[in-house]
């Protein structure tokens, strides 16, 4: 997909390609339209990397109640 957003939009803004990806990255996942996975993804960054960013900028990460569960029952089964 190729996104095309006129320069004058973008006037006095430093952006990058980069931080354009990772920003929308970081906004789809904010709003939980896409994984975690996905996100980091198009931010072209490792799991790890995008929730060492995802940190830094305090964004909680999606972890509910049956996430946990699935994540004790694996656990548990590998005891």
């Amino acid at each position: 997909m190729t996104i095309t957003i006129h320069a004058d939009c973008l006037d006095g803004l430093s952006l990058t390609a980069e931080e354009a990806r990772l920003d929308m990255a970081i906004g789809m996942y904010v709003d939980r339209r896409i994984t975690l996975g996905r996100a980091a993804k198009i931010a072209g960054l490792s799991q790890a990397d995008f929730l060492r960013k995802l940190g830094s900028l305090q964004i909680p990460i999606h972890y509910d109640v049956p996430e946990f569960e699935a994540d004790l029952r694996v656990v548990r089964e590998r005891q």
